[in-house]
């Protein structure tokens, strides 16, 4: 298995309450014209939050509340990524976005009670293999859920993605198949 590093951030909080939908992170007008997703980060939220993407950095995190994803399956968290978020974590999420992002490569974590133990522009500490969440600025700490490290979604995550994870299978299968010389 291709391992894509340490799933560990640490980072500023942006928070965002309950049913964020992928149409306020990707919207339909800029995703509709296929632009770049960094071109279409450049709306990202601007419906419920305008400016907030200029004011984004890389390595920042969002803490959301509930149902964090919902709506249509545009792949959000690729427009999340190129504005430099790094990890979502959320009280609850939609599964279609929790799997788009994992396909993606990009770190989710569900933890309960993790809206309420931030303030926005706190310091993050997330890791996404251990499930532990830190607020740094405050010095207190959640749990939150892990994918089991054997788990198709686990490895595919830890691989960066759907795609180096299916290349990296491929080569595995081909490598273990011999040569025809050997049969």
């Amino acid at each position: 298995m291709v391992d894509s590093g340490p799933l560990v951030f640490q980072g500023k909080v942006w928070k965002f309450g309950d049913n964020i939908s992928t149409d306020l992170m990707m919207p339909g007008m800029a995703y509709a014209r296929m632009l770049e997703s960094s071109e279409i980060a450049k709306s990202c939220m601007q419906a419920n939050r305008p400016g907030w993407a200029e004011q984004v950095g890389y390595g920042d995190i969002i803490v959301a509340r509930r149902n964090f994803g919902c709506g249509s399956s545009r792949p959000a968290s690729r427009v999340l990524r190129s504005l430099g978020i790094t990890v979502v974590v959320a009280d609850s999420m939609s599964r279609l976005f929790f799997r788009n992002s994992v396909n993606l490569g990009f770190p989710v974590v569900i933890c309960s009670g993790v809206f309420d133990a931030f303030d926005e522009g706190d310091i993050a500490y997330a890791n996404a293999e251990t499930g532990s969440i830190r607020n740094v600025t405050k010095g207190t700490e959640l749990q939150g859920d892990i994918l089991s490290h054997d788990s198709p979604p686990y490895q595919i995550l830890k691989a960066g993605g759907l795609d180096p994870f299916l290349k990296d299978e491929i080569a595995r299968m081909k490598g273990s198949q011999g040569s025809p010389s050997s049969i």
